[in-house]
């Protein structure tokens, strides 16, 4: 192991502590082929699933291979063309029985931090899904509330509105300015405090650096 993965093992034994007591489903994965194997295994064949717009999720693989197994009832969001469809998919989402996201940040003592310009993903978070994974690489944590927010909104948004090709001002310059653009995605700030009801979330912590 490398002084990065003995770190990451660690401080994911804290972390994954206080996911627990506030009432969460936590694991740690060293790498993708670990986490894929391990959200197969809590999702009996069969079952209904679909995503957020996670690059984490897509990056290492994971929607791909659900899609290719043909063991669950996949709702691929990804297929989408017209806004019609894609509206179809963020409702249709509210009522599968697993629902796939990461994460902005998350907190060292187990608070997940997400923004979101439409607010379906932070929405499926909150209600409907009967049970929601989040897949969440150590990149992502913040010692923090504040630390979390701050990287939410100074890192992962400007790459997502490069990715995106948003007319936002942190596109060109990579800061946040805390604005009221029409293509803002930061309209919705979402804390996750605790898992309610218990145990309706799954936070796998990834050892390898995916999403942003």
């Amino acid at each position: 192991m490398t002084p990065t993965d003995i770190h990451n093992e660690l401080l994911a034994g804290r972390i994954i502590k206080h996911l627990e007591r506030r009432n969460f489903n936590a694991h740690y994965c060293a790498n993708a082929t670990e986490a894929i194997a391990l959200v197969k295994s809590l999702m009996p064949k069969g079952s209904s699933v679909t995503w957020g717009g996670s690059q984490t999720i897509r990056e290492m693989g994971l929607t791909q291979q659900l899609i290719d197994s043909c063991d669950y009832k996949v709702i691929d969001r990804d297929k989408a063309v017209t806004n019609e469809e894609k509206r179809q998919c963020y409702l249709d989402a509210m009522a599968v029985d697993y629902y796939l996201t990461s994460a902005n940040a998350i907190t060292q003592d187990g608070v997940i931090v997400n923004i979101d310009g439409r607010g379906n993903r932070v929405a499926a978070i909150t209600w409907g899904p009967e049970n929601v994974i989040h897949i969440i690489g150590m990149n992502k944590v913040a010692p923090t509330i504040e630390a979390a927010l701050a990287r939410a909104r100074n890192t992962a948004a400007p790459i997502n509105t490069a990715r995106l090709g948003c007319d936002t001002p942190c596109r060109f310059d990579g800061v946040c300015h805390n604005c009221n653009s029409p293509q803002c995605i930061c309209n919705y700030v979402h804390f996750t405090r605790n898992s309610f009801p218990a145990h309706r979330h799954t936070v796998i912590l990834l050892g390898e650096p995916w999403g942003y």
